[in-house]
Order: structure tokens, then sequence, then C-alpha cells
């Protein structure tokens, strides 16, 4: 047995590959964009490292192309769910009790196969499943998902030297148990990189997992499985189980060994969760942990001293690359009046300039939504603005012949409650309110409390007495705040990512403090030489 104390290599971000004409690595991507376009991938159901076939049967296609199929997949249901959650179980005495930089080294592993062979495999089925440009995988699948993976485990080393102060004649230590059960991850569509990190985070603290993936993502997220698998994850410490969500409610959630549950989608889902796990809370065998990052609404404000051009460039990168669908996209503006004509003439020309198209044409910035679902939502609320006396569209469109693609639209308000600058649409649609630059205070009011939602924000002003008062006015308006620049692009141990309010517990996916989530600390005191008489001093 080692007596060393170890100390993990020190972690750096992912450096984001170019990808421009000429590159390796563009070749490279195109010839794996090829072979996946070209195949039909079977993904199965994955429990202690077997793989089940069910006769339930669902397809994966390209959003963009939407009748080309990528993958087929089984669907689990309560057989496959109950099995997953008892091999979880079945295997969390030997993972827990694996040395602890060894469960580690797995997920390094992982970082540099991920880093380097496996780099453009997840990249292409990124782009081809969830429609995402080159740059967008890359920051995504690769990037992001390396740094989870690395930076995690500096996280965790971090939580383990945490420890407590002793007097003379005894020495305290503080353990770092595991939840005690299972930990159910449920991820979202829209990042390869959460779909990773919600099942590795808890699993690198010693805890076993059942997860389940968005449908629509299956691809990446299936192939995401398989890296850990080559990495040497055990079998039985993460199982892959693609099913209804209505089932993990069901099955899971309502299982008295759950411990945890790891989850990214909507409010309206975590809620229902929430509400689940409070009607069974008497039947569990511990408290579970909930950790959810969910729905956002998410603002640029901006002072009439704003620079016009970072503005404008913001307000377009942040609301429209990968259509919108980010957690943290800018959804909604605030533009002063005595800059809206500027902003108004820029912020339309820039976006003129946006390609939309199949994502394997390099020269587009975006592709297409993820559904035909998707696809519905987003132009209902395009037509509902259209048809509304309240707002204008400046520029947009849509067309679902071939792919699922929206045009980025531009929609501006004449009330600061229009539904719009309220509830979240998740795809390429910015609402602009304009307001009067002596009604500062009250727009400054307006953004903090029209939405239930705190994800993230972002103010521009020159002035510098202006941004101090913009940040501390929208202190609770969002979870990650930047200022002069986009809302969107958080990077692992740079900017750790949640929001609160309804945008979920804010527990900081990219930070010690998501690791914090699932352990169950043990106090233990040892006293070295232990008194052996009954009275104390005083009595004497």
């Amino acid at each position: 047995m080692t007596n060393a104390i170890y100390t993990v290599p020190k972690p750096i971000n992912e450096p984001v590959l170019t990808y421009a004409s000429g590159t390796s690595e563009r070749d490279a991507l195109q010839t794996q964009l090829k072979k996946q376009a070209a195949t039909v991938t079977d993904i199965p159901i994955v429990i202690n490292g077997k793989e089940i076939r069910t006769g339930e049967k669902g397809k994966v296609t390209m959003p963009h192309n939407h009748s080309h199929v990528l993958a087929e997949y089984c669907l689990a249901g309560e057989v496959e769910l109950k099995a997953a959650a008892n091999a979880a179980m079945d295997a969390r005495d030997a993972w827990s009790n694996m040395p602890w930089q060894h469960r580690a080294a797995i997920f390094l592993k992982a970082a540099d196969l991920l880093a380097g062979p496996w780099r453009q495999t997840l990249n292409a089925a990124t782009m081809l499943n969830q429609s995402k440009t080159a740059h967008q995988a890359e920051i995504d699948a690769a990037c992001e998902l390396a740094d989870f993976l690395r930076f995690n485990v500096a996280f965790a080393q971090e939580v383990y030297q945490n420890q407590p102060i002793s007097d003379a004649g005894m020495w305290n230590r503080m353990e770092y148990r595991p939840l005690s059960g299972f930990v159910v991850a449920v991820s979202p569509f829209n990042f390869t990189a959460i779909g990773g990190n919600l099942c590795i985070a808890p699993a690198l603290m010693g805890n076993t997992v059942v997860w389940k993936p968005a449908t629509s993502a299956l691809l990446s997220n299936y192939l995401v499985y398989q890296l850990l698998q080559e990495a040497g994850l055990p079998d039985g410490v993460i199982n892959f189980v693609p099913c209804r969500g209505s089932d993990v409610s069901k099955y899971l959630l309502s299982d008295p060994r759950m411990a945890g549950f790891h989850f990214t989608g909507s409010t309206a889902v975590f809620n229902a969760c929430w509400k689940l796990v409070g009607e069974n809370i008497a039947n569990y065998e511990n408290y579970p942990r909930l950790v959810g990052e969910t729905g956002g609404k998410d603002f640029i404000f901006a002072h009439p001293t704003a620079d016009v051009d970072a503005l404008t460039t913001a307000m377009v990168r942040g609301a429209f690359e990968y259509q919108g669908q980010k957690c943290s996209a800018a959804s909604r503006a605030y533009i002063p009046e005595s800059l809206w004509a500027k902003v108004k003439e820029g912020v339309l020309a820039k976006t003129a300039e946006i390609k939309v198209g199949e994502v394997t044409d390099f020269s587009n910035f975006m592709g297409a939504v993820i559904d035909e679902a998707a696809f519905k939502s987003i132009t209902g609320y395009i037509d509902y603005a259209k048809e509304s006396k309240d707002a204008d569209v400046l520029c947009g469109g849509y067309d679902g012949s071939k792919g699922w693609f929206v045009q980025p639209t531009i929609i501006q308000a004449h009330v600061p409650n229009f539904k719009t600058m309220v509830e979240e649409i998740f795809g390429p649609v910015l609402t602009v309110f304009v307001y009067p630059d002596a009604d500062f205070d009250n727009a400054i009011h307006s953004c903090c409390t029209v939405s239930p939602y705190a994800l993230t924000g972002a103010i521009f002003a020159q002035d510098r007495q202006a941004l101090a008062y913009m940040e501390r006015a929208l202190s609770d308006a969002a979870g990650n705040f930047y200022i002069n620049d986009k809302p969107t692009g958080a990077v692992v141990g740079q900017q750790p990512f949640g929001g609160g309010r309804a945008s979920g517990t804010n527990d900081k996916a990219g930070s010690v403090l998501n690791l914090l989530r699932w352990v169950s600390p043990r106090t233990i005191k040892e006293t070295f030489v232990p008194p052996k008489s009954v009275p104390y001093p005083y009595m004497q």
C-alpha cells in the first residue's frame, strides 16, 4: 500500500482550435463528419457494462436535415431502470473504496483521450446530432468537457485537503464519503459537456450514477459514455439509460435509495421533480441532494455611455450563437433611447451578415434548432409578436421544410413586460426594449424583476460610476454577471456557472462548490491519551 500524498496535475483550460482553412484539425473534422453522416449508429442501453436492447426504439436525426437518420436507439422501461439502479448500488462499495487517485486517473485519462484521438469524433457527433458549428462544437464537446474532467479532479483534491484543526492530545480528521445511495443524472440536448459533467462530478467523488441522456443528443452522449469506458471506468459506475422522463420519476426518483439528483433542463421539469421528492420524503433512506440548473431569461442592459460596436456585437453573438439554445443566451436587451438609432442600425447590419444553414458548410454562423417541438414553440413566439400591437419584428423568419431553421430574429417590444421579454424562448430570438434615458432607474428595476429567472446578465457602460451602480442594483438578477461582454461563454475554472431564483440551485458547475454536493462528510476525532477518571478539576 502506498504512503504517498499525491498532488494532481495542475489543470489548464484546453486550448480552442480554430478550424481555419488549411489547418489539420479542419481536415480531420471534415473526414469524421463524412464518416458519421454515412453511418447509422446502433445505440444500446448499457447497464453494469452490458449492452441491452429492447423492442421499443427511436431515431436520432440531424436537426438541419431532419430526414437524415444518424442513429437508432433502444428505450429503457421499468425493468431496465430498476436494473440500472440495482447495478449502481452493487457497484458502489468497490467504487467508493477505490483509492481516490485511481478514480481521478480514469477521468484524467479520459481528458487526454478527448483532447487527442477522440476530439474530432465527439466534435463531429455534436455538429451532426445537435446542429452546432465547428466552433460551437469545439468549445463544448472538446474544450469544456476536457476542462470538466481535469478541473474536477483538482477540485476533488481541494475538497479532500480541507481538514479541521486539532488541539493538543488529539487528531481531528474529515472524511468525505460518497452519498449513501445512487445518483440520478438527467442531461439536456444543448451541451455535450453538460451531459458528461452531470455524471462525472458525482462519480469522481465515489458515487455511482444512473444517467438519462436527452434522446435528441444521444449520439454525442453515447460517445461520451464510450470514451469513459475506454478510459477505464468500471462497469456499473455510470449506467446509460435512454428513457422517457416520466419513467425517471416513476422508477428512479421514487426509489428509496436515490441519494442525489443532478439535473440540467427546464424549470417546470425540475419543479415537478422537486415536488415528487417532497411527496416521497418519508420513504428515502437519506434526504436526497437536489442540484439543478434550469431556465434563463438572460439580459443585456446598456447605459447611455455604452460602446455601440461592442454592445451590438455582444447582442448578436450572445443571442444567436448556437441558435440561442444556450441557457445563458441573451434573450432580452434594454437600450437607452439616446443610443437606439445607432444600436438598431448596427445590430441589424451585423445580423444581416449571419448565414444560416447546414453546419457542414463552415461559412454558416448558425445551424437549425434541435427538433420540431422546439421549432413550433419558437416560431409561435415570433408569430405572436408579429400579430401584437405592442411589438414590431425587425428581422427574422423561419423554414422547417428540410431542417428546423429559424433565422436570427429581433423584436422591439413597446412595453417592458411584453411576453417575449418575460418568458424563456430558447431560440434565436432577441427582444429589445428601448427606455427613455431619464427612466434609467425604472428600467433597471424592470430588468431585475420582470422575469422569474436569474441565470446570466450583462451590462455595458464606459462610465465606471454607472457600472458600479448597475452591478449593485442587479446583484440578484444573475448568478453569472458580465461587464462589457456578452452573457454567454462561461469557462470551467474561470466563471463557475449557475444561477438562482427559477434558474436553479446555483451550485456552480465548474467549481469546488458543485463537488461538495456529492459528498457526505464524516468527522473523526482520535484522542491519544484519553482521561481515566470522571471528576473534573473544578470539583476539587
